[in-house]
Order: C-alpha cells, then structure tokens, then sequence
C-alpha cells in the first residue's frame, strides 16, 4: 500500500547543519524523547491547571465573571505571542540550551504563581508560563527531528510527542483537582517542571541550524500586541460587540498584524517565512492548529468550570468526567502512527475535527436537562477527534518544512493553535455569559459555534493538496 507522506520539495531542501552533525545514538534517541515529552506533559498540566479550579481561584482572587477569561487566557497568550521567536532562537542558537531555559523558567513562573493574590498578578504569572511553555514546546520538535533522523523513527516519536500532549491535558485536571488547593497544584507542578530542567541539562544533546543575523524582536513585539488587542477585544464583547473600544480593539489588531507582515518580508531572520503558507502542507498545518485551538481547546478550556456551575459537579468530579475526553485523546493519538501509509495527515486532521463537531453536537441540551451521563457519548467521539488532531498535528508541522527549521514549524503551527486558544476561550465565555437564557442555553450556542467551526477547518484541511512538483 502506497504512503502518504505529503512532504513538500521544502522538506527535503539542503540548508545549514545541524550541530552536532552526527545523528544521536539509540540511548540518546529514548532520552531525548522521554525528557522532551515529559516536559510537554508538564506544560500542558500546567496550561490545564485553571480548567477545574477556576471557580475557586477566581473567588480566592476576586475575580468578577467578566474578567475571567483572563485566568484561563495568560497563558496561551504567552505561548502565541513567542512561540514563533521561541523556535527561531532554538534553531538558531542551540535547542537543548532553549529547552532547558524554558522548562527551568517554567518551574519558576509556575511556583511564582501560587502566590499571587490578585487577578492581574496571576494573569501575569500565567502570561510568563506561557513564554516559557513556548521555549520549550518550540524546540521539542527541533531536539526530535535531529534525534530520529529516519522517517519511520520521526513518526513514532512525533506521534509520542502528541499523545504526551493529550496526556498532560489529561493529568492535568487531575492533579489540580486532587490537590487541597490550587495554590499547592502549582507548587507541586512548578517543582516538576525543575526537576525535568535538571535532568535535561545533562542529558540532551545540543543541536541548532544558524542562520545568522539578529532575532526578530520587532516581529515578536508586533505580533504580541496584536495579540493582546485581539484578546482584549474578544473579552470585552460580552458586553456589547458594537462598543468603540472594541471596534478600535480589533482595528488595532489588523493594523499590527498587517504591520507584522511588513515586517517579516523585510528582516533578515524573520520569525515567520511567510511564503511558507503558499505551500499546502504548511497551509493544513497552521489552519489544522488554529482551528484546533478556536474550536476544540476554546470549547474545553471552559467546559468544565460550566459543568461546576450548571451541574454541581465538585472539580474533582469534574476532573474525573473531563478525563474521558482527554484520556481518549491521549490514548488514540498514541495508536495513530498505526495510521501512516493508510491515511494522509492532512485526512486525518479532516477527519479529526469531524469527530469533534460530531461529538459536540451530540452533548446539546445536556447541561440544559442537568444530567452529566448525557454527556458520556460526545465526550468519547470528540476525545477521538482530539487524539487524531494531537497526532497529525506534530508530523504535518515538521513535514511541511525545511528539515532545519523544524523548531520553526512546530513553533508556527503551535502559534497558530495558541491564536486559537486565544480567541476560542474569550469567544466562548463572552457567548455562554451574554446568551438570554442562562448558562446552559450559551453553552449549547457555543457547542454549536464549536461545532460548525470544526465543520469548516475539516472541508478546508481536505481540500488543501499537496501540487505536484
């Protein structure tokens, strides 16, 4: 059976080497891969954390309905803002040295934040995890790529590297929810995440693909003021979407986006080679990431705070039911290497967010009829779609392009899932708390909002074909 492998001319381009030039050994290979996914397991943990808490941390920190996206959003934000810069410096100025910078400043932040006292105070703490997840999600990839040279070990170590990602999703609710309190879940997540930076720094092997030149700061300061605006605007929709401050909002966000653009076709060594997107595989892999993150991560990130207060679930019960969807997630995104040579990524994307909108439209009505059990069926067939979608993801991102700028793909597909994240959780709760009706009638227009979203990323994934050369 012929396979799919949907690599563009870019994949296979010569360009720099990396260093060191020799490949790793086996040893090397397993570490690599095991810190590398540990640490991506970590973060995400980390990035879950406020899921199941956010009732009880934004009463700990007075955090009015209105403002609380901003306690699931700061790090997302974080990890949009800089993932891009983040993957250009590890290619550029050795992976393992970005990785470990990451992974130990995440240790940092994280603890920092359980002792905030205020919502901007922990807003910002979980901002600076976010660029810390970002260094270290960036260069993962890249550490990968040069450990499994070989197409059949660079699948079986991406689909790896994705199905921790799910599992981190996964544990994470668990932890926080299991814990006394949310202040103690990021102590103890914080001391994780140092523990990995200490064995990293001693077992990985260091490798980057210089280009030379200057890091593109006036890209990452753009694209991280386009960022805010967009957010900032997204949030404060809930409160009326014809206001001018959030008109002038989203000006200012296509305005610096725009500015952005300029920018990375004059710089040298720009965050982004934007003439990547004319390329099909790169163009599934950002859409795939940005669809994943306005449709599937937007609708979760809130979910379980909505079933806290429209059900009465406890977060540990909560945690508990989020675990279906997100243990599916990890377990399938770990069996779908068996995928490859039967299905292309870009397929398997396709079929991923279908799954989810299936999935999702499956549990309306069911916070409406308060009964959590009617919840069961969707969670599984959108836990699927997840699994694949965390699967395909990480093979099409450093697939689509030049071997030596894999950190630089995988840091361009993250962006654009983290955008999504974004954008999808200040959409959701803006719906959820601004819909006539109660929480449950917004959380059943959200799930359809969900779900139609997913409908279009899979027509629109599908349709993307690699040109013959």
């Amino acid at each position: 059976m012929p396979r799919f492998t949907e690599r563009t001319d870019a994949a296979v381009a010569p360009g720099p080497a990396s260093v060191p030039t020799s490949p790793p050994g086996a040893r090397s290979g397993r570490a690599t891969l095991a810190l590398t996914s540990a640490a991506t397991a970590v973060a995400l943990m980390t990035y879950t954390a406020p899921m199941v808490t956010l009732p009880e941390t934004a009463a700990d920190l007075h955090t009015p309905l209105s403002a609380q996206a901003w306690l699931l959003n700061g790090t997302p934000l974080g990890l949009a803002a800089l993932l891009l810069v983040a993957g250009s410096l590890a290619d550029d100025y050795g992976r393992r040295r970005i990785f470990v910078a990451g992974t130990l400043a995440l240790g940092v932040t994280t603890a920092l934040g359980a002792l905030t006292s205020s919502t901007w105070l922990f807003t910002l703490a979980r901002v600076a995890q976010g660029a810390a997840s970002a260094a270290l999600l960036a260069s993962s990839l890249g550490l990968i790529v040069h450990a499994f040279p070989s197409p059949r070990g660079r699948l079986h170590a991406t689909g790896v590297w994705g199905a921790f990602v799910s599992g981190g999703i996964a544990v994470g609710p668990l932890v926080t929810g299991a814990m006394p309190s949310w202040r103690i879940a990021y102590g103890v997540l914080g001391a994780a995440a140092l523990v990995v930076a200490a064995l990293s720094r001693r077992a990985l092997t260091e490798s980057r693909a210089p280009r030379g030149g200057r890091p593109d700061l006036a890209g990452a300061v753009t694209f991280g003021l386009a960022l805010v605006a967009l957010v900032a605007a997204l949030t404060l929709g809930r409160d009326g979407w014809l206001r001018t401050p959030v008109g002038l909002l989203l000006l200012a966000t296509v305005v610096l986006l725009g500015l952005f653009a300029v920018v990375e076709r004059r710089t040298a060594t720009p965050m982004i080679d934007l003439s990547l997107l004319r390329r099909p595989g790169f163009l599934a892999s950002s859409t795939g990431g940005l669809f994943t993150g306005l449709a599937v991560i937007g609708l979760f990130s809130f979910l379980p705070a909505l079933l806290q207060q429209t059900l009465g679930l406890s977060a540990m019960d909560t945690a508990w039911l989020f675990l279906l969807w997100s243990g599916l997630s990890f377990t399938v995104a770990l069996q779908a290497r068996r995928l490859a040579g039967r299905m292309a990524p870009r397929l398997q994307l396709a079929l991923g967010f279908a799954l989810h909108a299936a999935g999702t439209l499956t549990m309306l009505g069911a916070l409406g009829s308060g009964s959590w059990t009617r919840l069961l069926p969707g969670l599984v067939v959108a836990g699927v779609g997840s699994g694949l979608l965390n699967a395909a993801l990480p093979l099409l991102a450093v697939e689509s392009v030049p071997v030596q700028r894999a950190a630089m793909g995988s840091g361009a597909q993250q962006t654009f899932r983290y955008i999504g994240s974004c954008a999808g959780v200040a959409l959701t709760i803006a719906v959820v708390t601004s819909t006539k009706g109660g929480l449950a009638h917004g959380a059943d227009i959200a799930m359809l909002i969900s779900a139609v979203l997913s409908l279009v990323a899979a027509a629109g994934v599908a349709a993307l074909r690699e040109r013959a050369a």
